[in-house]
């Protein structure tokens, strides 16, 4: 034995020191006896400084929409380390990491890789000031949707795994996913064919981010995220002076009725118990105060929840923008309706098992079910390939600030994509890291 370890090993507790000459067989007796729960719970706490650095190293240095090379390197290379088998550029930027661990279910974890087109505005001292290039123009880029968050949890949860690999029986695909937030990395990776080149999950899990008390973890059975599609409609006039309007033919006003009127598809057509959203969120046309311009360009979003609202969302913004036009006698509009993601639909058996592990860990108070988001996600494109899927949700913001914001006239917490979104590191990565450990042993346990 040499001189350190001695000195080791002197102030080491006698049982401790018992325990280490103890062989493997033992260990692994001993820790059956340990709930899975404190196993977890420990391991995450001897491996956050490692999740400290490689979460702050990926909020200071985030990418957007297939171009997260470096982010993809670096969440490979911390895999490889981990034991998994890696291949990256799967669905261009993407990364597959497959472990297997003997005969038992295959299990798909997800997280995003992908940052944002916007400047952050937190003053943390790990801040992004990146700049890329995003639709032609410069551009800062951040992590204001926590995929950072999601990235360090989803190393997490796999060294956990793999420290525990006596504890379960199975096949890990833990998946690095591009393009979230152009709703367009899940299916790239499923076109460059993800569940032919590597195993086939039997369930699939993914979390996010969300403006709840850290320490808390929120899910729900069927649908939690909405259905979305992209409006983009070319209104057509004719141009001319704006002191004879007379002569012209004014698409301005046309897109301004358009506006108007699309709201009532929402107020009048669709049932009110129903979700649905149509938002206009860009208008562009003209270039002076004193022109009549020849088009109008308006782009919006569509959201819902049920495929009839969304068909009837659909149906009701093209009827209405043709209207709109053939009330002002202008040819007919340009629209063109792009379907987004899909509303993901959680599996209500899966939800329920998940459910009784969650709340032993971490107390009924702290897991609990919430409502759909209203916001869009691909994780849907795996779930809609016949895997039972959960999504779910962990906090990020200290519950006292969470709790203010709740109370009337209190100070607001960032949401997800505000500049000033920050979550506070160290809670909110250890819930997830446990949250999405216990998932995926609750269904590979041995």
């Amino acid at each position: 034995m040499n001189q350190s370890l001695l000195q080791y090993a002197a102030g080491v507790p006698l049982l401790l020191a018992f325990s280490l000459s103890l062989p493997q067989s033992c260990h692994a007796e001993a820790r059956q006896d340990v709930p899975l729960k404190t196993q977890v719970s420990a391991g995450v706490e001897r491996m956050y400084p490692w999740l400290d650095g490689v979460y702050k190293d990926l909020h200071a240095h985030p990418e957007i929409a297939f171009q997260e090379v470096r982010t993809a390197a670096r969440l490979a290379g911390e895999m490889r380390k981990l034991g998994f088998a890696v291949t990256e550029k799967v669905g261009r930027t993407g990364i597959v990491a497959v472990l297997r661990n003997g005969a038992g279910p295959t299990v798909l974890v997800r997280t995003e890789l992908d940052g944002l087109p916007m400047e952050e505005k937190t003053g943390l001292p790990y801040a992004s000031r990146a700049r890329t290039s995003s639709d032609g123009r410069d551009s800062f880029v951040t992590h204001s949707c926590g995929h950072d968050v999601h990235m360090a949890s989803w190393l997490g949860a796999a060294r956990t795994l793999v420290e525990l690999k006596e504890r379960w029986r199975g096949t890990l695909v833990f998946i690095g996913q591009p393009a979230e937030e152009t709703v367009s990395g899940a299916k790239a990776m499923l076109d460059d064919g993800l569940l032919k080149r590597f195993p086939k999950p039997d369930y699939a899990f993914a979390l996010h981010s969300w403006p709840l008390a850290y320490g808390t973890v929120g899910y729900n059975s069927g649908p939690v995220s909405s259905n979305s599609d992209a409006i983009e409609i070319v209104f057509k006039g004719r141009g001319g002076h704006g002191s004879a309007p007379d002569k012209a033919l004014d698409p301005i006003a046309i897109a301004a009725r358009f506006v108007v009127d699309v709201q009532t598809v929402v107020s009048r057509e669709k049932d009110p118990k129903e979700f649905g959203v149509v938002t206009i969120g860009a208008i562009q046309g003209g270039t002076v105060g004193n022109i009549i311009p020849d088009t109008v360009q308006v782009r919006g979003t569509i959201r819902s929840y049920s495929p009839d609202v969304r068909t009837k969302l659909l149906d009701g913004v093209r009827r209405v923008a043709n209207a709109s036009a053939a009330m002002a006698g202008a040819p007919a509009p340009d629209v063109q309706l792009t379907p987004g993601g899909a509303a993901i639909v959680n599996d209500e058996a899966l939800v329920q098992r998940t459910e009784a592990v969650f709340q032993d860990a971490f107390g009924k108070a702290n897991a609990v079910r919430v409502p759909a988001m209203t916001a869009s996600e691909d994780f849907s494109q795996f779930a809609e390939q016949g895997i039972p899927s959960m999504f779910f949700f962990t906090g990020v913001y200290d519950p006292n600030a969470v709790a203010e914001a709740q109370r009337p006239g209190g100070k607001p917490v960032a949401f997800n994509h505000s500049p000033f979104y920050a979550p506070v590191p160290e809670p909110s990565i250890k819930t997830a890291v446990q949250a999405m450990s216990l998932a995926v042993l609750n269904v590979l346990q041995r």
